[in-house]
């Protein structure tokens, strides 16, 4: 019996410690994780294109450091910016965000929405997600609108349900996307459409919120070579060893956040610098932005 209580009381402990390090600890220690394998995507001789991928920082107004953290990545020396969307994580957030991503707005980017650019957040029971993919059960609209316009005035690509082409260090780069798939709002045909409209392109890159099965085999039908999302967290809170315990989409597990490849297509899946308000915890899974190298066939 007394060996009983002594286990029961260390699991208690390590228990304790675990949600102490989870909610005050590593959801602060935001990292920029710069990918080792390079994509042979680019034409054979052409300049190598540094990524900035972010999504899902859940923004509150009063999120100050994480607030300045994310203005000083515009110092960062990359040549493209993509968000993949969930800016949002608070009615009042559109102007704090807007604030913080003007320093990357200088560089050329694109983005799409995910289904916390459009609704603010809601508490739900954290067991739900083990029943499948949450659903919206807010009803509180956000300034999705002024957050659209604000990034296509930075001079970025709004890809939700199109496309559009940039010319990166002399590739012409083309960029189909879609809107939220987890909110219902993606066109997945709109993929193959836009792609057709782009004309000659050096490579082509496809860029949704979440990734589901249904959005990488659309991507690559559609002839793109890299697809880059978010939504999942990395899986928020992980088991060590083991990793994500869900995606909240029908992804699996094991690609819950980096690279990752299917049958030719690359998936980055950022696991974001957020979380909601309402489950302000990260374990096993630091907020991070990711870095991507794009670089030429045969490197």
């Amino acid at each position: 019996m007394i060996y009983v209580t002594a286990a029961l009381v260390v699991l208690f402990a390590l228990g304790v410690a675990a949600g102490i390090w989870g909610v005050f600890i590593e959801r602060h220690l935001r990292v920029i994780r710069e990918e080792t394998v390079q994509l042979q995507v680019l034409p054979a001789g052409s300049t190598p294109i540094r990524v900035l991928h972010f999504s899902d920082l859940h923004l509150a107004p009063w999120q100050r450091r994480k607030l300045a953290w994310i203005a000083r990545l515009g110092k960062l020396d990359v040549d493209l910016v993509i968000d993949t969307g969930d800016n949002l994580g608070h009615v009042d957030a559109v102007g704090p965000t807007i604030a913080a991503l003007q320093p990357l707005g200088a560089k050329p980017g694109v983005f799409v929405n995910g289904s916390n650019d459009y609704f603010a957040p809601h508490f739900r029971n954290p067991l739900t997600y083990f029943s499948g993919p949450s659903k919206r059960i807010s009803e509180t609209p956000l300034n999705t609108e002024r957050l659209v316009c604000a990034f296509e005035g930075f001079g970025w690509l709004n890809l939700n349900n199109r496309g559009g082409a940039l010319t990166i260090n002399g590739s012409r780069l083309g960029f189909i996307g879609t809107d939220d798939i987890h909110e219902h709002r993606g066109d997945l045909e709109s993929l193959g459409k836009s792609a057709a409209t782009l004309g000659p392109v050096d490579a082509l890159i496809a860029v949704t919120h979440a990734p589901y099965l249904s959005a990488i085999e659309a991507s690559r039908a559609a002839g793109a070579s890299v697809l880059f999302a978010g939504h999942t967290h990395g899986g928020q809170v992980c088991i060590p060893g083991f990793g994500a315990i869900v995606t909240n989409c029908d992804l699996p597990r094991h690609a819950a956040k980096g690279l990752s490849n299917w049958d030719g297509l690359w998936l980055n899946v950022c696991a974001g610098l957020g979380h909601s308000i309402f489950a302000p915890v990260r374990f096993a899974c630091r907020p991070e932005v990711r870095i991507v190298t794009l670089v030429a066939k045969g490197n």
